[in-house]
């Protein structure tokens, strides 16, 4: 119990690290080049099984406003002394023919749009709040902290290959529940909601640095609320209420502008 202990502590010291732009301090207990690894075979299995968009235009957006974000990505990382960050991404981006709006990024640049996200998007700005959205989610290491927090105790112990290989199953359903691709566990909601409104801030951000105004997400997160559909309460959920998080997004966006390059 000692031994776990000093391992628990050591884990914490050396764990400790900012996250770029909102300053926040955080934990993750995994080398983020094995997150890397790990995250390559999970995006190439889910590819396999899925079917990638034959609309060559919005496949085409997809990677031109990926891109654009990920360029600006690591301008802003290098210019903050935080080249480290995205030193080992391979950046790629699909659009998967699905009718669930929703979109993720895993460590190390995969992006994956669903088709059936663009209704909400609507135009190239649109797609970029949900692109910077969802790449500053990888960039603040995120999935690091959510698998940290739901593996962590039994990894310590094990090694996260040990836990991929003797339980496969159930760690991969947790690594896409890290990643925004799984079923939600209701002790990690408050935990969630805390990185989707860090992403919204490091989204707009990204997207004003790569030409896109940020002024656009506070449309887009209007119309997602206006989608209908029962809702669950607040802290029921993995996100922020409509209304708050159009409200935190008004509130940073005179920050935001400070980096829009028309």
């Amino acid at each position: 119990m000692k031994k776990f202990l000093f391992l628990c502590l050591i884990a914490f010291l050396t764990a400790c690290a900012t996250v770029p732009i909102t300053g926040r301090k955080q934990m993750s207990l995994f080398p983020e080049s094995q997150m890397i690894a790990t995250s390559l075979t999970q995006y190439d299995s889910f590819l396999k099984e899925s079917k990638l968009s034959s609309n060559k235009e919005q496949s085409d957006m997809v990677k031109r406003v990926g891109k654009r974000i990920a360029n600006a990505v690591e301008i802003f990382m290098k210019e903050h002394g935080m080249a480290d960050r995205v030193a080992d991404f391979a950046w790629e981006f699909n659009l998967v023919d699905d009718d669930t709006p929703n979109a993720w990024c895993m460590p190390g640049g995969k992006v994956v749009f669903y088709t059936g996200i663009l209704p909400f998007t609507q135009t190239e700005e649109g797609l970029a709040v949900v692109m910077g959205h969802e790449i500053a989610h990888a960039i603040a290491r995120h999935g690091n902290e959510r698998m940290s927090q739901q593996l962590g105790i039994q990894a310590l112990g094990t090694g996260l290959g040990v836990l991929l290989n003797e339980k496969p199953a159930e760690t991969q359903q947790v690594w896409m529940t890290a990643f925004g691709a799984g079923s939600n566990i209701l002790v990690t909601l408050p935990f969630s909601r805390s990185h989707e409104n860090e992403a919204d801030k490091m989204g707009l951000v990204f997207m004003a640095m790569a030409g896109y105004n940020p002024a656009a997400a506070v449309d887009f997160w209007k119309r997602m609320g206006e989608s209908g559909g029962q809702k669950p309460p607040e802290f029921l959920s993995t996100h922020p209420a409509d209304a708050t998080r159009v409200k935190n997004i008004q509130a940073f966006l005179p920050e935001a502008m400070k980096y829009y390059k028309k």
